[in-house]
């Protein structure tokens, strides 16, 4: 059995353990709240937006003059993966998750023939991707020291996806995330956003009966539209995997604290059971001592 200093120290430590990792809970609780209704308020003009795009595309698909950004480039050989990480970690799972998906992805397609390459954001996706799939890896982007995102981070973003485009150096583009869905619980989620994907088979795509009149004209409003779409579903996912990583932290460092709390008093269970026989073990001696005399 270990001696009471040593115990004494131990305690002491797992203390101090203790103490960061409830302050940690707490920081994460307060910044959950904004990330929380942020992530909320951008998801239905997100999908507003994403199903009109769907719309466009499945009208102008057989149009030769159609922008890239709407239907692609025709072609299915050349995958981006954009994995959205966090920069720190102390959040269970929430980073490893993306990290994985976008590793099975990857994979997926290259056992499919096609060729991958990664744009990650976030330190600990890039960090994970870097294992296995460094040379895959065409660029990352760090929000590390950042108070929170904007959505001219998003667009930084999207420039550099649809400049990857216009080179002809990628056809499909798809954004991994994981997507807020409560404190306890995130989904990782796969979006391909270039070109627009199709509906779900079965489902025809609903605009709720509008129809569109293009002033001046529609190349016009598709060049200004359409680089605005794409920042918008980055922006969106952005949100999203920054409410998830708050949740996912506040969700781990309550754990932590708790196992802590339970190491705490095990500890101090040996400890007096240690202290209790040194006490029993020093009377023993001194009685035999006394009896001896």
């Amino acid at each position: 059995m270990p001696s009471l200093k040593a115990l004494r120290t131990r305690i002491n430590s797992v203390k101090s353990t203790q103490k960061i990792t409830s302050a940690m809970k707490m920081v994460a609780a307060s910044k959950l709240r904004r990330a929380q209704q942020q992530a909320e308020a951008a998801r239905p003009y997100a999908e507003r937006m994403e199903r009109m795009l769907r719309a466009l595309a499945a009208s102008v698909t057989d149009s030769p003059t159609a922008p890239k950004l709407l239907i692609g480039t025709g072609q299915d050989k050349v995958h981006l993966l954009i994995p959205v990480t966090a920069d720190r970690g102390l959040a269970g799972a929430f980073n490893t998750n993306v990290g994985r998906a976008t590793r099975n992805l990857a994979r997926k397609l290259e056992a499919e023939g096609k060729t991958v390459k990664i744009l990650a954001v976030g330190r600990k996706g890039r960090d994970y991707l870097k294992r296995e799939l460094a040379s895959r890896i065409v660029g990352d982007v760090s929000y590390a020291g950042r108070k929170r995102i904007d959505f001219t981070d998003a667009q930084d973003i999207a420039t550099r996806v649809t400049a990857l485009l216009q080179g002809g150096e990628i056809d499909v583009a798809t954004i991994v995330y994981n997507r807020f869905k409560s404190v306890i619980a995130q989904i990782v989620t796969e979006q391909q956003i270039i070109p627009a994907p199709p509906p779900p088979e079965g489902e025809a795509v609903d605009l709720g009966g509008a129809t569109y009149e293009f002033e001046p004209d529609e190349e016009t409003i598709l060049a200004k539209l359409l680089p605005q779409a794409l920042a918008i579903q980055v922006y969106r996912s952005l949100l999203e995997s920054s409410a998830g990583e708050h949740g996912a932290r506040m969700t781990a460092m309550d754990n932590a604290t708790r196992n802590a709390g339970d190491m705490i008093k095990r500890l101090s269970q040996n400890y007096n059971r240690a202290r209790q026989a040194n006490i029993t073990k020093e009377l023993i001696e001194i009685i035999s001592g006394a009896e001896a005399v």
